[in-house]
């Protein structure tokens, strides 16, 4: 199965190690779930996870940091977005995950911030827009 992630769900990962995001990302290592990533994806993440408050917030090092974006992308399946996707999201650093999403063609794009997604027009897109916590309950429900 192929999913996308939202930067959030990556940093919720990484600020807790009990919550639903670091359960997806210790499937993602187990290489129970592949995660789709394009390079606008890639550095997204990266420059969220790098800054000098969030380094604080999650408790790692720029090193450690590195070191988890290096294994993603070794594990990612890897897309190269050749068009652009205006679904008229909010914020529109956004429109890169649905263009991942829609390029890899993932089963689910999952997010801590469905609300923002949701008042977009994304209405015939292949991928099912979850949060993490509904995400692990489909996935028990259909894959354990």
């Amino acid at each position: 199965m192929i999913i996308t992630l939202d930067t959030n769900v990556l940093f919720s990962a990484l600020y807790s190690s009990s919550g639903a995001s670091h359960q997806i990302l210790k499937m993602i290592i187990d290489e129970k779930l592949q995660v789709a990533i394009s390079t606008p994806v890639y550095f997204e993440y990266y420059d969220v996870l790098s800054r000098t408050e969030n380094l604080r917030k999650i408790n790692l090092t720029i090193e450690e940091v590195e070191d988890v974006l290096d294994l993603l992308a070794l594990l990612a399946k890897k897309y190269s977005i050749y068009f652009l996707l205006r679904p008229n999201l909010s914020d529109e650093k956004d429109n890169m995950f649905v263009e991942c999403a829609f390029a890899s063609n993932s089963q689910y794009l999952i997010t801590s911030n469905v609300r923002d997604f949701k008042q977009a027009e994304l209405k015939g897109f292949s991928f099912q827009l979850v949060t993490p916590g509904d995400f692990l309950k489909i996935w028990r429900e259909n894959y354990e």
